[in-house]
C-alpha cells in the first residue's frame, strides 16, 4: 500500500478527494433543498488533513456543543462518516421543518433531535450515494446515530474507532437566503479502504 495513513495523501490525492466532495457536497445541497423546501447552494469545498489539536481548532471551540450524525461504512470502503453542525445549521433546517428555532441545543427535545438525525441521515446517504456511482463502489451504511456533545468530545470518537492520529474532513458551506452556514463532513475510510478509492480513481 502506498498510503500508509492519512498524511502520506499528497497534493494529487487530495484533489482527488476535493473533486469527490465537491459532487458529493452538491448532490447532498439537493436533497437538503428538496427537504426543507430551500433554494440551497454550497461554498467551493476544501479538504483537510489535520491532527486532532488542529482540527478543533480549525473547527471551533473543543467545549462548543454541537450536533452530530455518525454512520458506518462497509463494503467496497470500511470506516467511518461523521457530519458535524453548528447551531445556526441546526436553527436553519428545524425552522424550515418545524418552523421552530432556538437558543441553543439544550433547549431542544426528542422531536428535534429526531429531524436533525433525518437530515444528517439524508446528507450521509446523498454524499455516499454520489461517490459509488462515480467511483463504481459498493458502500454500505449502517443505521445511523445522532448526538450533541462538546467538538472535542465527539471528534475523539474517530479516532478512537480507526486509531488513527489524524482526521480527513470536508468543509463546503451551505449557502441559504445568502446566509452562509458552515458544515464538517468527515470521511474516514480505514487505510486499505483509502488506497482501494485511489487505485479505482486511477491515481494509485
Amino acid at each position: 500500500m502506498r498510503i500508509k495513513s492519512y498524511e502520506d495523501m499528497n497534493l494529487q490525492d487530495l484533489d482527488v478527494m476535493k473533486e469527490i466532495g465537491n459532487i458529493g457536497t452538491a448532490h447532498a445541497a439537493g436533497a437538503l433543498s428538496r427537504m426543507i423546501q430551500k433554494d440551497i447552494r454550497i461554498s467551493i469545498p476544501c479538504v483537510n488533513v489535520q491532527g486532532y489539536d488542529e482540527a478543533v481548532s480549525h473547527i471551533g471551540d473543543i467545549e462548543e456543543l454541537v450536533g452530530a450524525t455518525l454512520v458506518k461504512m462497509e463494503g467496497d470502503v470500511e470506516g467511518l462518516m461523521l457530519l458535524l453542525f453548528k447551531l445556526d445549521f441546526a436553527n436553519t433546517v428545524l425552522n424550515g421543518l418545524l418552523g421552530k428555532e432556538y437558543n441553543s441545543f439544550e433547549e431542544m427535545g426528542e422531536l428535534e433531535y429526531s429531524a436533525l438525525l433525518e437530515v444528517g441521515n439524508i446528507i450521509i446517504c446523498s454524499y455516499i450515494n454520489a461517490f459509488a456511482q462515480l467511483t463504481g463502489m459498493k458502500i454500505d451504511l449502517s443505521v445511523p446515530g445522532f448526538t450533541v456533545n462538546m467538538l472535542g468530545g465527539i471528534l475523539t470518537v474517530p479516532i478512537t474507532e480507526l486509531g488513527n492520529d489524524k482526521l480527513m474532513f470536508f468543509n463546503a458551506d451551505f449557502v441559504m437566503d445568502e446566509q452562509r452556514l458552515p458544515d464538517w463532513l468527515l470521511m474516514l475510510p480505514d487505510i486499505e479502504s483509502l488506497n482501494h478509492i485511489m487505485a479505482r480513481l486511477g491515481v494509485l
